[in-house]
């Protein structure tokens, strides 16, 4: 299987870079094929333009502004995305990723009627989430409804592809996380991604 391995965290040696670099060794390990698209190493640009935001109801849109990024994301099987949950939210870069490369024509297509959209990542076979939150278990999910979950779940997943494996795998409590707490944490993704 060919996997995107996404990383959005500005800092090389944070929690979030050891997660990628355990999912990569553990999906290696197990036969896989991984490209690392780091954002923040990359360079990549979150802003959508006006002349992208203008155009994107024109077919075919036009995606040569992130080419690169779109032609790793459909030579995919799987994608992985790793970020901690600023503001119970993905990182801006994250979010820009989502906004100019899940992209029509790329991602999904317009129903000419209107209304729904049409899944267009089929190639897309699984989609795990690995990630880190400050707040605590309880915060997360019984106070805000674990928002970040539901809009990958029930948005990208569900309106980018179909009948994808869907994962998400969580450290809460991040900012008080002791140095064993972490190791069980990358210990279980290693688990995960070993039986992928």
């Amino acid at each position: 299987m060919r996997i995107l391995l996404v990383l959005a965290h500005p800092l090389p040696d944070s929690f979030a870079a050891s997660v990628a670099r355990t999912a990569r060794e553990a999906l290696e390990t197990s036969g896989h094929v991984v490209d690392l698209l780091d954002l923040y190493a990359e360079d990549f640009d979150p802003r959508l333009s006006e002349a992208e935001r203008r155009a994107y109801f024109d077919v075919p849109y036009d995606t040569s502004a992130v080419a690169d990024a779109v032609a790793r994301l459909r030579s995919a099987d799987g994608l992985i995305l790793v970020f901690p949950q600023w503001w119970f939210n993905f990182p801006a870069i994250l979010k820009g990723f989502f906004d100019r490369v899940f992209a029509p024509g790329v991602a999904f297509t317009h129903d000419a009627a209107g209304g729904r959209i049409v899944p267009e990542l089929t190639n897309i076979r699984l989609l795990y989430a690995l990630t880190t939150t400050g707040s605590p278990w309880w915060v997360v999910h019984l106070y805000m409804g674990n928002p970040v979950r539901r809009l990958l779940k029930r948005g990208i997943a569900n309106f980018c592809s179909k009948k994808l494996a869907f994962r998400m795998l969580s450290l809460h409590d991040m900012d008080r996380a002791t140095e064993a707490r972490r190791k069980v944490h990358l210990e279980r993704v290693r688990k995960a991604l070993a039986a992928v």
